[in-house]
């Protein structure tokens, strides 16, 4: 599973404007879930999210994880992530999760998310979704859970 990280100061995701996620101060996570991704590769890239020091700390460092400024996540499943641009001039996304799968992945990392007790947000899996994003830093980083740490 990937993910790219942005920090926000707020940010919100319609779709048919009907408003349906919206978040203050935080992180904006957008998550692609790739064919061969399972179970714990959701749960690893929430912890890593959610342990994140991208907030800054009284000196201006970033220093402070989501956790830690009781930020909130807004998690929009976004497929393209997976796009392989290495050949040609159409992406191809041969490597991303079917559907099914797909959705049930990001549902697992929105859960575990939220079981770490950080308040979540989400689009909607499968839409057509308009995103506003209030960018802070701008601060954007991309995660991949097939990429731990061995120590």
């Amino acid at each position: 599973m990937k993910a790219l990280v942005q920090r926000v100061a707020r940010a919100a995701v319609r779709v048919d404007a009907e408003l349906v996620g919206e978040i203050g101060p935080g992180l904006c996570v957008f998550v692609g879930v790739g064919h061969d991704d399972g179970e714990d590769d959701a749960q690893t890239l929430a912890e890593r999210v959610v342990n994140l020091r991208v907030f800054q700390d009284g000196t201006g460092k970033m220093n402070l994880s989501l956790l830690e400024t009781r930020g909130a996540l807004l998690a929009v499943s976004q497929f393209t992530l997976m796009g392989d641009t290495r050949r040609g001039r159409r992406p191809s996304f041969v490597g991303a999760a079917e559907p099914a799968l797909a959705a049930a992945l990001i549902d697992r990392f929105v859960g575990a998310v939220s079981a770490a007790g950080v308040r979540v947000a989400t689009g909607r899996f499968g839409a057509h979704m308009d995103i506003d994003i209030g960018a802070d830093g701008p601060v954007t980083l991309m995660l991949d859970s097939k990429e731990r740490r061995s120590a």
